[in-house]
């Protein structure tokens, strides 16, 4: 019946438009009474994303499944990786839902109500991984505001080719580039910076020069 009042809202929305398509349209179509839609789906706006209250809370789940994971930022977005998965077990829903979305303001409005749940499921697994830190709750809403705009940069990005390519790949790019601007501890990894050198210190004359200098250390002996 779930599946029936989908479908049915959908011939319609894009028939007639989200606006001009009531409740009552959709389950005259769907064969079914006014208490069923309403058993499903707390309103109009619900029936144009049903899976997000499931896929929240699996990843909510997934979050707290483990305790103590040694790289939480890969956890993250692990657990983003999810959405993008419920979206593409049906492109050609998806890709309707997309356009849908983007012709109607209160749509969009709702949509970015649900992305911010999701910012802030990863927010509070981040918050009390990096309890704390002095800078906690900041670098916890840093990151998961950087996976999402990660992910959703990447997925709209699908979404406007039609679901054309490969969007787990695409994601997968995006996600690196966060992944890879933050050490397993969540800090800062700093691009470029050498990681576990050796430090060399040099007693030397004051008056020796600099290529004896360096030709000894490159031979591996001391300045003499």
């Amino acid at each position: 019946m779930r599946d029936a009042l989908v479908a049915a809202a959908f011939e319609l929305f894009l028939e007639r438009g989200f606006e001009a398509t009531t409740v009552d349209d959709i389950v005259a179509l769907a064969g079914v009474g006014r208490r069923s839609f309403f058993r499903y789906f707390p309103s109009k706006e619900d029936v144009v994303f049903p899976d997000h209250e499931r896929c929240l809370a699996d990843m909510t789940a997934f979050l707290e499944s483990v305790a103590e994971d040694p790289e939480p930022v890969a956890r993250v977005c692990d657990a983003a990786r999810m959405v993008l998965r419920m979206y593409a077990e049906n492109p050609t829903f998806s890709v309707q839902r997309y356009r849908l979305t983007k012709s109607f303001p209160g749509l969009r409005a709702y949509e970015l109500s649900v992305v911010w749940r999701y910012e802030r499921a990863l927010a509070a697994y981040l918050r009390r991984r990096f309890a704390g830190w002095s800078d906690g709750d900041l670098r916890a809403d840093v990151i998961a505001a950087a996976v999402v705009a990660a992910h959703n940069n990447a997925l709209r990005s699908w979404l406007r080719s039609g679901g054309e390519g490969d969007a787990e790949a695409a994601v997968d790019h995006a996600l690196a580039l966060v992944r890879n601007s933050w050490a397993p501890d969540g800090g800062p990894a700093g691009p470029g910076e050498p990681a576990d050198e050796d430090v060399v210190v040099v007693i030397t004359k004051r008056r020796t020069p600099l290529w004896r200098v360096v030709r000894e250390l490159e031979g591996g002996q001391g300045p003499g």
